[in-house]
């Protein structure tokens, strides 16, 4: 995971998880990206054994570290913010060796390369917005003049960073373009601008291919169009929409075919936009709200998945 000393001790859904493991008798240890490494083709980590609390001042303690086979671990749960760069899909390698030895990996490593959070949506166009990936300008301005208000993207992206909407006739528009996509070399998606976004950017988690029944709205500022909470957007618990269960029960099947336990879908007004593979969030909102329980049900699906891998 990234440092669990910085992390947000209200709204962190990897710390949700960790407390649920623990309470179903799981001994957890911690390791960062960087503690990873291969030893004559064997996986290894660092590690130290951790232990974490519900208390704001005080929710977790670190012992001593070693290195250890990641063979004698039962499970790893992969919760490393993006970027997704190259260092990301080196450790995914590793995890790789350690999943090909029988460690259950959370998410499957080749579907955390494969499944790109943005593109990985273009899989399923009967619940997207029109939308491009690209990185022609030629082709990039031509989706502009054809849907007038657009969101360009890039494709690695986090938190609403580097987001850009734009009107036809923006000026700014060459610029833009070539900052995103530096000067043609690199490619980035274009979606139709959706008004809904004012109404929330909802987040909907899967776990193990079933549905949380509610979801978290995030709702933008009045001085910005991004709904994500990084970029200062408020979260409203919901119940989810018919359109909402229709979405998610379309890409649900595809998700436990690829070995992703835990995904989060954006979904703006009728349409999806993003599917995260790499680290969802919004367990604790949607917790506090609805006592849904998000961690434990993960944790009950992880404990189900090592009953069939070593029954």
């Amino acid at each position: 995971m990234d440092p669990i000393q910085s992390i947000n001790f209200f709204k962190d859904t990897t710390l949700s998880i960790l407390l649920a493991a623990q309470q179903q008798g799981f001994k957890l240890y911690y390791m960062e990206q960087q503690d990873l490494f291969l030893d004559n083709g064997l996986p290894f980590a660092e590690v130290r054994p951790l232990r974490v609390f519900d208390n704001p001042d005080r929710w977790y303690e670190l012992d001593r570290g070693s290195a250890v086979p990641l063979d004698e671990l039962d499970v790893v749960l992969m919760r490393k913010d993006p970027p997704f760069d190259s260092e990301y899909i080196y450790s995914t390698y590793i995890l790789e060796a350690a999943e090909k030895r029988g460690t259950l990996i959370v998410n499957r490593p080749q579907s955390l390369r494969d499944c790109n959070e943005k593109v990985f949506a273009t899989e399923f166009p009967q619940c997207t917005p029109p939308l491009l990936v690209s990185r022609s300008l030629k082709r990039l301005k031509a989706f502009l003049q054809a849907h007038h208000e657009v969101v360009y993207k890039p494709l690695d992206g986090m938190g609403g960073t580097s987001i850009f909407r734009v009107k036809a006739g923006d000026q700014n528009l060459n610029v833009i373009l070539e900052t995103l996509t530096k000067f043609g070399s690199e490619t980035i998606m274009a979606q139709k601008y959706l008004p809904e976004i004012t109404d929330g950017d909802k987040r909907v988690l899967v776990v193990d291919g079933e549905v949380v029944p509610f979801c978290l709205a995030r709702i933008p500022t009045a001085n910005d169009f991004r709904g994500n909470l990084a970029a200062g957007g408020q979260g409203e618990v919901r119940p989810l929409s018919e359109r909402d269960q229709w979405i998610a029960d379309q890409i649900a099947p595809t998700l436990v075919e690829r070995g992703l336990l835990f995904v989060g879908l954006d979904i703006i007004g009728d349409y999806l936009t993003e599917i995260n593979v790499t680290s969802p969030t919004c367990a604790q909102e949607i917790d506090n709200a609805q006592n849904t329980a998000i961690g434990d049900r993960l944790i009950t699906a992880i404990t189900r998945h090592l009953t069939l891998l070593h029954p």
